[in-house]
């Protein structure tokens, strides 16, 4: 009689798994393509930014406009664009003010939006703007409703 039972030779044994080196290798493969997915978006999320402020810019300047519209001239430097969520107290108070905007807005880096009338750096009348990720004023991060390096 045979003996049937099968027996494993110690190299099968030994090839059935993985090695804690070839873990180590495509761990470390994994890890280098992760960084470097985030390195890569990293840059995508200030371009979001960039845009969310131009688009904020656009919605103010209409409020703006249509604040002109009702009352024959645009806040003063005094009033900003607080005179969009809340009705002036300085003078020349508006006649037909309503509220146009909810409450203030602020940019994607938690600032609220400049004002400044008469403009010095739009063809506006006022020149609006956020003062940009580093949060100072007058400096070239500045994004506003201007064409980019243009002063008046």
């Amino acid at each position: 009689m045979k003996n049937t039972s099968t027996r494993l030779h110690p190299r099968a044994i030994r090839s059935a798994g993985f090695t804690l080196i070839e873990i180590v290798i495509v761990l470390t493969i994994i890890s280098i393509l992760a960084a470097g997915s985030i390195y890569m978006l990293k840059g995508n999320v200030d371009v979001a930014k960039e845009t969310r402020v131009e688009g904020d810019l656009q919605n103010i300047s209409t409020q703006l406009q249509l604040y002109e519209a009702r009352n024959l001239r645009v806040p003063t430097q005094e009033q900003g664009i607080k005179a969009l969520v809340e009705k002036p107290t300085t003078e020349p108070q508006p006649e037909r003010w309503t509220q146009l905007l909810e409450e203030m807005p602020k940019d994607p880096w938690g600032m609220e939006y400049k004002y400044r009338y008469p403009a010095t750096k739009s063809k506006k009348p006022f020149d609006l703007y956020s003062v940009g990720k580093d949060g100072v004023d007058g400096n070239e991060d500045d994004i506003g409703n201007w064409k980019a390096g243009a002063t008046k």
